[in-house]
């Protein structure tokens, strides 16, 4: 698996709309002018794809145009990193113009860099791990860098911090507070806080003891359920299938799995469908351990972990619960593939290596 180079001062750094194509909406304006200012504050050089200003509904139709940016990002060898604008629902439909295209590929495998986001790009990572990188499920540009109060969180700027260091390994650490979902995201709320709660739970262990070391791999569980069940797209499943984008049977065997709940906060039930599914496929009893990422706002937060124990009274797999990635703010980086130690004894997650090359 190739692990990009860090970043360093005066590198650019791609914006891309590979989903939702709010980027370019005129009432995104000053999201996008603080996300790029953030980024220019890190030292870094945005660089706006062709195709991520484009209104939503041109990006709704044209997958083919979304699918050309991340691949001219890629073949650019003086693009360091590729960031996305937002999630969404739909970025599996770019999948038949990357897989098939051998210069995509290989400027993959040959020109590594750093992408990073999460929700619906779960999708991308997948697409990405299969083609032998390393990505993050981390930040985005609307959401985090474009955090409409005076500074980042604080949590989420330590992370993306990580991305200029190469440390040779870190612990990934819970919040000491939680942050609310905003109601509203329009220029009057620049420079108002967040409504925050400090945090009460931290990590909870729901099934299993003891410490597992395994290679990351998961995402938002609502974009994963939908490679395997035609919930939302009744081409996604044979779509992954095609590609082979899932990993073996004997690749899971490798894989601590991290799960996360997104902004349409499923209900419980949904949940547990969702993970009865993986259940079914042998997915969680297969891989070394679960992490699951802190719900948004805590909703359902006890709820699901009623889920949680329920699915895995029967398995041996552990399973820790409440960690800050994905949905839920502030939100740290979760490196694919990376080697991870989870001792869920004493609650604590660590990278065990470099994720970048040295």
């Amino acid at each position: 698996m190739k692990k990009p180079s860090k970043l360093n001062k005066g590198d650019k750094i791609a914006i891309v709309s590979l989903s939702n194509g709010i980027l370019g909406m005129p009432f995104c304006k000053h999201e996008l002018d603080i996300g790029v200012k953030r980024l220019k504050e890190f030292g870094l050089e945005p660089v706006i794809m062709n195709n991520s200003l484009k209104d939503m509904e041109y990006l709704k139709n044209h997958p083919e145009e979304r699918a050309k940016d991340l691949k001219q990002a890629f073949m650019d060898k003086s693009i360091k990193a590729v960031m996305t604008a937002i999630g969404g629902d739909d970025t599996y439909k770019t999948f038949s113009y990357l897989m098939e295209d051998e210069d995509f590929i290989q400027a993959v495998k040959n020109n590594p860099k750093i992408f990073v986001g999460y929700s619906d790009t779960t999708n991308n990572h997948l697409m990405l791990n299969k083609l032998g990188l390393s990505t993050f499920y981390g930040p985005c540009l609307l959401v985090d860098l474009a955090e409409l109060d005076n500074q980042m969180l604080p949590y989420t700027k330590e992370y993306f911090e990580k991305f200029f260091v190469n440390e040779p390994s870190f612990e990934i650490k819970s919040s000491d507070k939680w942050y609310y979902n905003r109601d509203s995201y329009g220029p009057e709320q620049v420079g108002i806080p967040r409504k925050s709660e400090k945090e009460s739970h931290g990590y909870e262990i729901l099934n299993g003891s003891g410490k597992i070391t395994g290679r990351l791999y998961g995402g938002c569980i609502e974009s994963l359920y939908d490679a395997f069940v035609p919930v939302r797209y009744e081409d996604k499943p044979s779509v992954y299938e095609k590609y082979n984008i899932f990993p073996t049977e004997e690749e899971w065997k490798e894989k601590i799995l991290f799960l996360e709940t997104s902004e349409e906060y499923p209900t419980p039930e949904n949940v547990e469908t969702m993970l009865n599914e993986f259940k079914n496929r042998k997915i969680l009893s297969l891989v070394k351990g679960i992490i699951v990422g802190k719900p948004m706002d805590e909703k359902y937060y006890e709820e699901y972990k009623e889920v949680y124990k329920r699915v895995f009274s029967d398995l041996n797999t552990p399973v820790l619960y409440n960690v800050n990635f994905g949905h839920a703010s502030p939100r740290c980086i979760v490196p694919y593939d990376r080697l991870t130690t989870v001792d869920y004894t004493n609650k604590t997650i660590t990278v065990d290596e470099p994720i970048f090359e040295n």
